[in-house]
């Protein structure tokens, strides 16, 4: 049996309607919400988990099936596969572009939080701290034996992440205006810096997007860089959303915890214009007293 039959036969087994009806609540799935028409079957992660490692050969071409799906669980199990893909693969690169072109499909918070590090982030510190041409990516590369990633419907259409729409000499775009596309070669053939790829997603009108660009530089402050989430944190200040406001102060409280001034400095200057949320997260950890005074002034 092909091992995509399997694994959707594997999941159908653990489906449980009692606990699909509490997901569909908890993330949010009804109308107007963020999370609006996304399916549940109610299955935990830890055994979502366990599918994915029994799966981790699976063909990019059946992931792509996966991370296409209206099942949530899916999508999930996509994403784990790809994370694993990621740390155990010498094509990282490959991994990488294709998370970027199906970018549209990792549409909750759990699956932007679950693997905009560790894919994104890791992708774009390694880059930057490496100069090597990851970022570059070869027509004829290849991934998991015969299956072929990059061809001719690798290019961007209309659906694609803002990545790929990219006026001709300028990458400080304003997301909110139609520019020129790009193929994803001429993209990196043009020696794109890290930061220019987590602005644009930052600028992006997709919630999902602006999340992975602050997720993203979880990676560079597990590793003691914090100028990309105080560059992101500073585009998304006047965010209208609850979950970016709650994404930047838990990078903000996360670069405290490895350098407490840096964090002050940044609340220093902005926290009577942070959303009440977003300082309420990054104060979390404060002294009570400390904590207070803060919020007064906010």
């Amino acid at each position: 049996m092909n091992n995509l039959l399997q694994l959707k036969k594997d999941l159908k087994k653990l489906a449980n309607p009692e606990k699909a009806k509490i997901l569909q609540r908890f993330f949010k799935t009804g109308k107007g919400e963020y999370g609006e028409g996304d399916v549940f079957i109610g299955i935990v992660v830890p055994k979502l988990r366990e599918i994915a490692r029994k799966y981790f050969t699976l063909d990019l071409k059946d992931v792509k099936q996966l991370i296409e799906s209206k099942v949530h669980e899916e999508r999930m199990i996509a994403i784990f596969i790809l994370v694993d893909k990621y740390e155990k693969t010498n094509h990282k690169k490959i991994v990488f572009h294709f998370y970027i072109k199906n970018i549209k499909y990792i549409n909750n918070w759990d699956l932007v939080d679950l693997s905009a590090p560790k894919i994104v982030g890791r992708h774009l510190y390694d880059f930057d701290i490496n100069s090597t041409s990851q970022l570059r990516v070869s027509d004829d590369a290849q991934f998991s034996g015969s299956s072929r990633l990059l061809n001719s419907s690798s290019k961007p259409d209309g659906n694609m992440s803002i990545i790929y729409r990219l006026a001709s000499n300028s990458i400080a775009v304003n997301a909110k205006k139609k520019v020129s596309e790009e193929t994803m070669k001429s993209i990196f053939r043009k020696g794109i810096r890290p930061l220019d790829i987590l602005s644009l997603l930052a600028k992006s009108e997709n919630i999902w997007e602006r999340r992975i660009a602050v997720l993203a530089t979880f990676w560079f402050i597990k590793n003691n860089k914090f100028d990309e989430s105080l560059k992101i944190s500073e585009i998304l200040l006047s965010d209208k959303h609850d979950l970016i406001h709650k994404a930047i102060g838990w990078m903000l409280r996360e670069i405290g915890k490895r350098d407490l001034d840096v964090e002050i400095g940044f609340l220093n200057k902005y926290s009577k214009k942070m959303p009440r949320t977003m300082l309420r997260y990054a104060i979390e950890k404060f002294p009570e007293k400390q904590r207070l005074a803060y919020l007064k002034n906010n």
